[in-house]
């Protein structure tokens, strides 16, 4: 029986992510991975917490594994599980086990979305345990790395920052980025009148780059903000106005 190992190199980023801090999230999740305490970052789609994430990988020289969780998300999804190949029998680590086997940050996007029986073996990470049982082979990992967790709240960027964060990202003057981010910042008023979602910064940024790209301004907007975000035909005129 042979074990076979996602490449840690498959994981690593090739150059630093761009992200601008909008309080102190930057110092308090060094100071959680220092303390080497589990975190929960929560806040709208879109905002930031996954180049969050990326940002602080890079920062602290960790491979980052991430992993999109949904509700056919299984446990053997997370640590791996046994597989044929030819004649032999091969144990293939999941995603966590291959970021604690690396002393790496693990990235559950969308944690919420995965079952509780999916979730349950992460428990013993997140506690003063710091392992990871691998009940199939009968062993237990040491990790490097709602009450387990320390929680960092995020929330789209005031308007001067999320302007310099449009810039940064898709290369557009001053006045369109001023544009687009009030644009937004009249779509997200909308949540009080029946939008699901506002706009991600996400969102402005693609917009941006079609902008930058030479799509005219309107057919990029509703490319990038209007339609993507709600399928509704009033909604989506009332944005358009």
């Amino acid at each position: 029986m042979a074990v076979e190992s996602q490449r840690v190199e498959d994981f690593r980023l090739a150059k630093e992510p761009y992200y601008l801090p909008l309080g102190n999230e930057v110092e308090l999740f060094e100071s959680a991975y220092h303390a080497r305490l589990p975190v929960m970052l929560k806040g709208p789609t879109g905002c930031g917490k996954t180049r969050f994430v990326e940002h602080m990988s890079w920062r602290l020289e960790r491979t980052l594994v991430t992993v999109a969780c949904h509700e056919d998300l299984t446990a053997s999804d997370l640590v791996g599980k046994y597989t044929l190949r030819g004649d032999e029998t091969i144990w293939q680590d999941g995603p966590l086990t291959t970021a604690v086997k690396a002393g790496g940050i693990a990235y559950l996007d969308e944690i919420v979305e995965a079952r509780k029986d999916t979730t349950v073996v992460i428990h013993p990470l997140t506690d003063d345990r710091r392992i990871l049982p691998l009940e199939k082979k009968g062993e237990i990992v040491a990790a490097e790395t709602k009450q387990r967790f320390v929680a960092i709240e995020f929330d789209y960027p005031p308007p001067d920052l999320e302007e310099t964060i449009l810039k940064a990202e898709s290369g557009i003057d001053d006045d369109t980025a001023a544009k687009l981010v009030k644009i937004a910042e009249k779509v997200r008023n909308l949540r009080t009148h029946g939008l699901e979602e506002g706009v991600s910064t996400r969102l402005l940024v693609y917009a941006g780059q079609l902008i930058q790209g030479g799509v005219e301004p309107i057919a990029a907007c509703e490319a990038t903000i209007c339609k993507p975000i709600t399928d509704d035909l009033e909604m989506q005129r009332s944005i358009v106005e």
